[in-house]
């Protein structure tokens, strides 16, 4: 897609004029009609043309004592113009301005759901029905299961046709089942909520994975205890992670701290020379446009402000880093439809812009970076808690010494070796993982989210440990996607985090990254101590070996 916008060559004009000029832009031209926009600047300098013209001839009369109701011909042309410009433009920036209020009221971004009104479709009618088929259906289920086979009937169709999502993954599972003639046995149907997905979650659904849940706690964070469900299949981790909480919480719990929070998108475009593409990096960054830019940008949602743009460039082509508060949402849409509007409106002043991407991996997303790493992307937590040496003894089965030593070799000198990128730990996205797929959070995501940093010290007179993790780039949200499931919900609820914060928008999000962090501090605290006393090999052979695989190697 190519967006052009209208730029001038020549030198940069002062902040001020900037400013002006911006803002009646977003009255005037945003995502407008070329025809419309050239009505309004022609109306706008027939306006002020009017005004000084009459201006300057009153002067004159005052100064020559000449009566000001005598009009020359010129002086009426000028007063017509100036009144069908006034007209025009009051009607126009009028119109605009209600319409934005409007519209401000009536979008809702998806993210951002209101729990209090929510309520659950009870069909399958969300789905425009495809406009290819237009046999009627057999009601017996085994003929549909044929015309699906057969390819008469397309698979994605069937809750559109049906109108009955439980129906529709029982005749898709059992299509599969006979085209592929692999078994599906192992994997349930009955018993879940199709509706809750349609259009949001997850397209042509067979079934459902079940996943156990486990809860490790109570977690003492910040003067409260809150009781951490993760879901996983890894036999320990629930129980070394509940041994760490335990050592935290008889050594007077854990602090936290968000020192950031702001989802980015990252857009590319391409000019037809770097000099170009070096002139919208200095408009981007100029602080005189911010206002103009935000302005712009924060029209996508209600919760959406932005916080900064970070520009870098590869030749001609020009990455735009936009970061944005997102309230309880993750973000990822919000700051997209965001980055949309600034990309829109920065059309007639760039016309030779090419928009390559909405995303140009700069952001990044589900990727290892080290711009997330330096920059932070989502929330940047840093938790700590110094932990008392009886404690470490008696609870951990270990010392001091031994865990610093440890660290220090393993975590950050071995993790140095390896050119580790964010991965100065010893098994952070293990815990990020389980927590974020019991909540609901995208299990993608736990690529830069369990980006960590683990920092163990002897502190008095090296008598206890203070142990702190540090996480650049926790993205997690409390509405939207996947945290409106049942399970999920559920699991929110277990830490009274479900929905959003009415009263502060955006706290129950970073509380939840809070309490990540912490329970990463307890998985971390405690699988160190398992290697410093040799027991992580005894414990996995006792808790994570399956006395049937057991029996089967036996055999």
């Amino acid at each position: 897609m190519e967006l052009r916008r209208r730029h001038s060559s020549g030198a940069t004009a002062t902040a001020t004029a900037t400013s002006y000029y911006g803002r009646s832009r977003i009255l005037a031209s945003d995502a407008l009609p070329l025809p419309i926009r050239h009505t309004n600047r022609l109306f706008s300098a027939l306006f002020v043309a009017s005004l000084v013209f009459l201006m300057r001839r009153w002067r004159q009369k005052i100064r020559s004592s000449s009566p000001l109701h005598i009009l020359a011909f010129s002086e009426i042309l000028a007063i017509f113009g100036l009144m069908a410009s006034l007209i025009y433009l009051f009607s126009f920036f009028g119109i605009t301005f209600i319409q934005s209020i409007i519209s401000s009221h009536e979008e809702e971004d998806e993210e951002e759901v209101d729990f209090a009104s929510e309520r659950k479709p009870s069909s399958c009618a969300l789905v425009e029905k495809p406009k290819l088929v237009t046999e009627t259906l057999p009601e017996s289920d085994a003929e549909i299961v044929e015309l699906v086979v057969s390819g008469r009937i397309p698979s994605y169709s069937l809750e559109s046709r049906l109108g009955d999502c439980d129906r529709a993954v029982r005749i898709r599972h059992e299509a599969l089942r006979r085209m592929t003639g692999r078994g599906l046995e192992g994997l349930p149907v009955s018993g879940f909520d199709y509706s809750s997905i349609l259009g949001q979650c997850c397209e042509m659904p067979i079934g459902y994975v079940q996943l156990p849940v486990g809860v490790a706690g109570p977690l003492n964070l910040d003067g409260r205890e809150y009781y951490v469900p993760m879901a996983t299949t890894e036999g320990c981790l629930v129980a070394s992670t509940n041994r760490g909480c335990k050592a935290i919480a008889e050594s007077g719990g854990a602090h936290s701290v968000v020192l950031r929070d702001g989802m980015s998108r990252a857009p590319v475009v391409r000019f037809p020379s770097a000099r170009r593409a070096a002139e919208l990096k200095a408009y981007a960054e100029n602080s005189a446009n911010f206002e103009t830019i935000s302005l712009m940008f924060d029209r996508s949602s209600r919760f959406a402000r932005l916080q900064g743009v970070q520009c870098s460039m590869a030749g001609r082509n020009l990455y735009m880093r936009f970061t944005c508060s997102t309230g309880d949402a993750m973000g990822m849409n919000m700051v997209s439809k965001g980055v949309q509007n600034v990309l829109d409106f920065l059309q007639a002043d760039f016309p030779d812009m090419e928009i390559i991407s909405i995303s140009g991996n700069f952001c990044s997303d589900k990727k290892p970076a080290a711009v997330n790493w330096i920059e932070g992307r989502g929330k940047s937590v840093v938790c700590e808690a110094t932990i008392k040496g009886e404690v470490i003894k008696r609870v951990l089965k270990t010392t001091v010494p031994a865990l610093v030593e440890l660290n220090t070799i393993k975590n950050l000198a071995g993790s140095a070796v390896a050119g580790a990128l964010g991965g100065f730990n010893a098994h952070a996205s293990n815990i990020v993982s389980a927590v974020f797929i019991a909540t609901g959070q995208d299990p993608a995501q736990n690529v830069e989210s369990s980006h960590c940093i683990t920092m163990m010290e002897a502190v008095n007179d090296s008598e206890d440990l203070h142990v702190s993790v540090t996480m650049p780039s926790i993205e997690v949200g409390t509405v939207g996607g996947g945290t409106q499931l049942a399970s999920q919900s559920a699991c929110l609820d277990l830490l009274g985090l479900k929905g959003p914060n009415p009263e502060s928008p955006g706290s129950n999000s970073r509380l939840l990254a809070s309490i990540v962090a912490g329970a990463v501090l307890a998985g971390e605290l405690s699988l160190m101590s398992a290697l410093a006393a040799g027991q992580l090999v005894k414990s996995h052979m006792k808790y994570n070996r399956s006395s049937r695989d057991i029996a089967g190697a036996a055999q």
